[in-house]
């Protein structure tokens, strides 16, 4: 009777075959479930936080107009915001620390003159790193 006990006792305390195929399939479930909606929060958050970015980046040229008189020329980019120009006496920066790439690695683009009567423009190319799109993929402008 003791090694039919200790039979009956291991075979009760294990999982049986069946029974793993269910979490597993549970898992899977619950998983194909949150995935899509974790993606979408972070798609969301590259584009909120693209706008920070190009808020501070106007700023920044902001600041730099008041001291230089004007915003940094097509030729002298955003980089005249890290670092002073040649020729441009009255610099007081750097604006930015450093020039960020915006959250899918695509640099910033910089426009002057900018469209729709803005004197310039920054803007990241989206997702896809190309102009136009929708969802992610739309550039986005300050």
């Amino acid at each position: 009777m003791t090694l039919l006990r200790r039979i009956r006792t291991a075979r009760e305390d294990g999982f049986t075959l069946l029974e793993l195929l269910v979490v597993l399939a549970i898992l899977g479930l619950l998983i194909a479930l949150v995935a899509p909606q974790v993606l979408g929060f972070r798609g969301r958050a590259n584009v909120q936080a693209a706008q920070v970015q190009v808020r501070n980046i106007e700023s920044a040229i902001q600041n730099y107009q008041l001291d230089v008189g004007r915003p940094p020329s097509q030729t002298e980019g955003l980089q005249a915001l890290v670092t002073q120009p040649a020729g441009v006496a009255s610099w007081s920066g750097p604006y930015l620390t450093r020039l960020p790439d915006d959250p899918w690695g695509h640099p910033y683009q910089y426009r002057i003159p900018g469209e729709n009567g803005r004197a310039f423009d920054v803007v990241s190319l989206g997702s896809d790193g190309q102009p136009g799109g929708s969802g992610e993929a739309k550039d986005i402008t300050n």
